[in-house]
């Protein structure tokens, strides 16, 4: 039989946006002198392949090892997606924002892999949790009347109303000179009001202003005025499925997604952009920032898990899945009834478990416990 469970050692990616040296919760889960760590990849993807951490386990990687032990994944995910882990799990630490962008659906994802493969890496799609969505009509056309150097860059506000799709492509689209003049203005506008004592939170001045500094002359700053902003407190959660348009902004978040890196961008980044793409394949579909708390996707799930320290033992359940546990906080062995030789713990630990296994977790320390478990639910 499989080994139950086994801990992991998770690849660590660095990006322009990441928050550097302790500032980042990925550097502080790993206990890393690293001042790069800035996002934590725990799965299978070909980028970032989880190394096993036990010596009597043949396979190297999780890959390999699911590979060969495909009945781990829990029959329903076994049949569904071909013998593969289908989520990536993530931990990022973001200080400056990430690229307008949106992630291909299963069909686009495979033609964009076969043609750029460069650019595209692979032939999956990429729903995930973030920051997005195309804002209700009327909020648009209320940026349009309060700010005029937006309007001037979409022209016809009365368009947006019926033609959402082409209001936005001819923002994206707009000529880098134009652009760069316009947000100047702008930016000299809200500074003029901010040094007089205005309050300039109902044109996001402030926010303008952070993402000017950041990406100087970039359409991107612009893209404020379409998209839903969302702030969410601890334990929040948005679903974001395939063709919505979305950045990250700042601060530190879990995330869980189909296993790709594919991701068409259109702005805030110094990486390749692809707006002709972007503006075809995106879901102009408005809705309010609170419709996209909570929704359900249809391949991972995210459950968080907080435990008092007065307990003694948590028993986690099982579940017709495999499994990846992240300890955020507290310090325990974990075991299984089939693998009593107990596996110890700590802040920042990642454990894979097989499927229809449970595992109890027993506290070593009277500390809370802080946990995030990534899962398939079919």
């Amino acid at each position: 039989m499989a080994n139950p469970l086994f801990p992991l050692s998770c690849a660590v990616q660095q990006y322009a946006w990441g928050k550097m040296g302790s500032n980042s919760e990925v550097a502080r889960l790993l206990a890393s002198s690293d001042p790069l760590a800035q996002i934590l990849w725990m799965g299978t993807h070909p980028r970032g392949d989880a190394k096993i951490l036990d010596n009597r386990i043949s396979q190297k990687t999780l890959g390999q090892w699911i590979a060969e032990n495909q009945d781990s994944l829990g029959s329903k995910v076994k049949d569904t997606f071909n013998g593969n882990l289908p989520l990536l799990f993530k931990v990022l630490s973001v200080e400056t924002a990430l690229s307008i962008q949106a992630h291909p659906n299963k069909e686009l994802a495979e033609k964009l892999h076969l043609q750029a493969p460069q650019h595209y890496p692979d032939a999956n799609h990429k729903p995930e949790m973030g920051l997005c969505g195309f804002r209700p009509v009327e909020e648009i056309v209320t940026f349009l009347k309060k700010v005029p150097e937006f309007q001037v860059l979409i022209r016809d506000d009365a368009a947006v109303a019926s033609a959402l799709k082409s209001c936005f492509s001819h923002l994206m689209k707009s000529e880098k000179k134009v652009v760069v003049e316009q947000l100047n203005l702008l930016v000299k506008r809200i500074s003029q009001q901010a040094a007089a004592g205005n309050n300039m939170e109902d044109t996001f001045g402030e926010l303008l202003m952070q993402l000017h500094q950041q990406y100087p002359g970039d359409i991107g700053c612009f893209a404020i005025y379409f998209l839903n902003l969302l702030t969410l407190k601890p334990g929040e959660a948005m679903f974001l499925e395939a063709n919505v348009p979305h950045a990250y902004l700042k601060e530190d978040c879990v995330e869980c997604m189909a296993c790709s890196d594919n991701t068409v961008r259109a702005g805030l980044t110094p990486k390749f952009i692809d707006v002709p793409t972007l503006c075809e394949m995106l879901s102009y579909i408005p809705s309010s920032s609170k419709d996209r708390l909570f929704l359900p996707t249809w391949n991972f799930t995210i459950m968080k898990m907080e435990v008092p320290g007065s307990v003694t033992e948590y028993k986690v359940l099982a579940l017709d899945s495999a499994s990846i546990l992240l300890m955020v906080q507290g310090t325990v062995t974990a075991s299984t009834p089939t693998a009593q030789t107990p596996i110890p713990l700590q802040h920042g630990s990642v454990l894979f478990t097989r499927a229809n296994e449970s595992v109890s977790l027993k506290l070593t320390e009277q500390k809370n416990l802080l946990i995030f478990r990534a899962c398939c639910l079919l």
